[in-house]
């Protein structure tokens, strides 16, 4: 039985590692700590008590910091020096690692761990699966993992308990800490998001002009997919010739020349460091 320690229980994430892991009371304890009192009442709402942090942090195995990236930082200078050695300490997203906001001691373990979420050319059955857009409650996912620091025997333990948290997983991944950061933020959020929005006001701006908003975003998510699937070899067929012309033409509108720049490592740096609220 493992003793697993999680801290802000009681928030978004820490909710819902919560729900998973507590489906298997015969493998884990959870010692849960939520210092928020509006987030302790969704801990109580599902029939479960929190714990003072000391007595968790003085009894746990397993310390996943389900909190946000710009406290994370701060929370574990205070939180790593409390821990036993060989304590796997778990973060559920590369920024504050990448970005130094954890504390060096060599007899403790750090394991990184984010999910995928649900692929959208996965075609799920039920209403459930389809509308679990996030992952970890009904649609599947896969997941990436890297063993920061520690004995390999831990990232067997931190991957074990990542694909019982965020399930039900299809694959997970082993990467760097430094390839999770390029996923997250740079492809996903830096650039994923901002290309996505960007969609949003392309969208608009069809609307703005007198296009009925029905007739747009029945056009817009039709095209999403269907150019989605060709772009990244999954259609069974091409782009048109004009269609290829046309995107050249947009490329050179809407994209700086140098704007892969993002993925060089200082930028990708820079980045983690934004997110955790250095500037």
């Amino acid at each position: 039985m493992t003793c697993i320690a999680i801290i802000g229980a009681g928030g978004k994430m820490g909710c819902r590692l919560t729900d998973n892991l507590v489906k298997s009371p015969s493998k884990h304890e959870l010692l849960l700590v939520e210092v928020n009192e509006a987030a302790r009442s969704k801990i109580e709402q599902r029939g479960l008590a929190t714990i003072d942090q000391a007595d968790a942090l003085a009894r746990a195995e397993v310390v996943i910091l389900a909190l946000p990236d710009r406290v994370l930082g701060r929370a574990a200078e205070s939180i790593v020096p409390q821990l036993n050695p060989s304590t796997i300490v778990m973060v559920l997203d590369p920024a504050a690692a990448w970005a130094d906001k954890l504390p060096l001691r060599d007899d403790i373990s750090y394991f990184v761990t984010h999910p995928c979420h649900p692929n959208v050319f996965d075609h799920f059955e039920t209403q459930a699966e389809r509308d679990d857009f996030f992952g970890g409650v009904h649609a599947r996912q896969a997941i990436v993992c890297a063993l920061m620091q520690g004995p390999e025997e831990h990232y067997a333990i931190g991957e074990d308990l990542a694909k019982e948290f965020y399930g039900p997983v299809t694959r997970s991944h082993r990467v760097t800490v430094e390839q999770m950061a390029i996923l997250e933020p740079t492809m996903a959020e830096t650039c994923g998001i901002a290309l996505i929005k960007a969609l949003r006001e392309v969208l608009e701006e069809t609307v703005r002009r007198g296009v009925p908003r029905a007739a747009a975003e029945d056009f817009m998510f039709g095209h999403i997919k269907v150019e989605l699937g060709i772009a990244f070899g999954l259609a069974p067929f091409p782009f048109s010739d004009g269609a290829l012309v046309i995107s050249e033409f947009g490329q050179k509108q809407i994209f700086q020349p140098n704007w892969l720049q993002v993925f060089e490592p200082d930028n990708v740096k820079q980045q983690t460091q934004l997110i955790v609220g250095d500037r």
